[in-house]
């Protein structure tokens, strides 16, 4: 596993996290973010490590070093490190989870009706394989 990135665990057939993933890819100047879907092997691995509920968790994951964050706390923290205004969003830390992860959750519920949702994982183009476990 990567010990020099953080890992984001993404719902892997859904359009809006592919297109979310994308977004942080494009702004991850650092090169600080690898990928997984919370369905494969790596991903089942870090949930358990991690004693996070599959069942519970269906959209994004953020591995951090020894901490998780799931929701609205894991979508914060990495906009904490992407490139231009992006980090500014970290100021809705100041907002309850109980509040945040309410909104997220209502996002998550309706992502496929939304969205659309694919019938299999997406495979990264080869420029950006290096970036997904």
């Amino acid at each position: 596993m990567e010990k020099n990135h953080d890992i984001v665990l993404f719902d892997g057939v859904c359009n809006l996290c592919n297109s979310a993933i994308l977004f942080i890819i494009k702004r991850d100047k650092k090169d600080r973010f690898r990928f997984t879907s919370l369905d494969s092997y790596i991903g089942k691995v870090l949930l358990s490590r991690h004693n996070i509920d599959p069942s519970k968790i269906d959209s994004i994951v953020l591995i951090s070093g020894d901490s998780a964050f799931a929701k609205a706390d894991a979508a914060l923290n990495i906009a904490k490190h992407l490139n231009h205004l992006w980090p500014l969003l970290y100021a809705f830390k100041i907002i309850p989870s109980f509040i945040s992860n309410k909104i997220y959750d209502f996002i998550a519920r309706n992502r496929y009706k939304w969205f659309g949702k694919k019938e299999s994982c997406m495979i990264p183009t080869p420029n950006l394989t290096s970036k997904f476990l």
